[in-house]
Formats: C-alpha cells, sequence, structure tokens
C-alpha cells in the first residue's frame, strides 16, 4: 500500500500548492491551461486506446460495453446527480475539473496495473512514476479548477487499494485479456474528457462510467475469467 499512500500524497500536496497559485493567474493564463490539459486528456486517451486495441482479442466489446454503461448511467443520472452536489455549489468549471481529474488520475494503465503489480510482486514503480505524474497534474488542475480537485485524492485511494485487495485475492489469476479491455473503455472516457474541456463537445462523461465494469461482467459471464 506505500505505493498508493505515496500517489495519493502526492495529488494532495499538488492540489493545494495550485490552490494557493489560483489567484495569482490570470484569466487568460487559466484559459490557456484548461486548454492544455484539454489536448493532453485527448492524447492520453488515444493513446490509450490505439495502444490497447491492438491486443484486444474483442474488438467490438468497446463498444457494446459503451452502450450498456451509458444506458445504465443515463438511468441512474449519474452527471445530473454531480452537477447538482458539486456544480451548483461550486461552479461547472469545478464539476467539470473533479470528473477530468478523477478519470485522468483514477482510469489510466498505471493506477489499474501498478496496485496490482504491487500486490503480487512488491514492485512500485508504476505507482512511484504515477504518484510525480498525477502530482504534477495536479497543480495544473487545482490552479485551473480551484483546490476542490483535493477531494479526488480518497476516491484514488479507495480505487487503487480496491485493485490491490483483487490482486492479493487472485495473485496472477487476473486474465491480461481483461484489463486491455478496461483499459480501451478507459481510453474513450478519457478522450471524451478532453473534448469536453477543449469545449469542443460537452459530453456527460460521468454517465459514461458504468461501461468500465462491462467488460468484467462479460468475461464472467462467457466464462472468459481465470
Amino acid at each position: 500500500m506505500l505505493g498508493t499512500v505515496f500517489n495519493t500524497t502526492m495529488i494532495i500536496i499538488g492540489s493545494l500548492v495550485g490552490g494557493f497559485l489560483k489567484e495569482r493567474f490570470p484569466k487568460r493564463l487559466q484559459e490557456s491551461l484548461l486548454t492544455t490539459m484539454g489536448l493532453v486528456a485527448v492524447l492520453i486517451g488515444i493513446e490509450t486506446f490505439v495502444t490497447n486495441q491492438a491486443k484486444s482479442e474483442f474488438h467490438v466489446l468497446f463498444i457494446l460495453s459503451l452502450a450498456i454503461g451509458t444506458v445504465i448511467g443515463e438511468g441512474l443520472k449519474l452527471q445530473q446527480r454531480v452537477d447538482q452536489h458539486l456544480g451548483q455549489k461550486t461552479g461547472s468549471d469545478f464539476a467539470s475539473g473533479f470528473v477530468t481529474a478523477m478519470l485522468l488520475f483514477c482510469i489510466g494503465t498505471l493506477s489499474i496495473v501498478g496496485p496490482i503489480q504491487a500486490a503480487t510482486t512488491h514492485e512500485y514503480t508504476f505507482l512511484l512514476i504515477n504518484g510525480v505524474l498525477d502530482g504534477i497534474t495536479s497543480i495544473v488542475l487545482s490552479a485551473t479548477f480551484g483546490l476542490g480537485i483535493i477531494w479526488v485524492a480518497p476516491i484514488l485511494f479507495g480505487w487503487q487499494s480496491l485493485f490491490y485487495i483483487v490482486g492479493l485475492v487472485l495473485q496472477n489469476t487476473i486474465p491480461e485479456n481483461l484489463l486491455t479491455e478496461i483499459m480501451i473503455v478507459g481510453g474513450v472516457l478519457i478522450f471524451a474528457s478532453g473534448l469536453s474541456m477543449l469545449n469542443i463537445k460537452k459530453i456527460q462523461t460521468l454517465n459514461l462510467l458504468p461501461a468500465l465494469v462491462i467488460p468484467i461482467l462479460v468475461f464472467i459471464c462467457f466464462g472468459r475469467w481465470m
């Protein structure tokens, strides 16, 4: 768990630094930072999707996952609930930044593979690298959207802890191709988040999050697990 603690701490520190610098940043610079982060999110999403899609054994599973996940997310009105509880209190920009930070920090290869690697091999390289990257990114996001980005830290801790526990319990029995399918869907979500930040297309990204669970259910139902 040391790697996860480090990763979480870096986000907290980065958010505090960014929140402190926020008032010293002119509006134009904040908008430029937002555009830059949008571009980064788009590129990360594309890279994640392309890299993992090339390794996929089920090339249409991500489409099925996104379709079913969207139906579930819309039914639960996940985005609307976040907008009501966060957006109305702190502004729609914060809600957008919170979702983007959650996707960038949690839905990435390092945040999923890292805890599993730490649990099964006691190797923390992935989590240490991820911690540094997230720390730098949180400075930019907090300076742009506000100190509230710090609340992504406990979500990340819980997310990575889940995979750490899964790694301990299942050891090396987790199918590598299942992780690949989850990464493909995650890449699409990160890409969608980037489009929203760039104001190219406002996508209710939170309503797509249930899509991440669909590959797991498909693998279980069709006996692809183990």
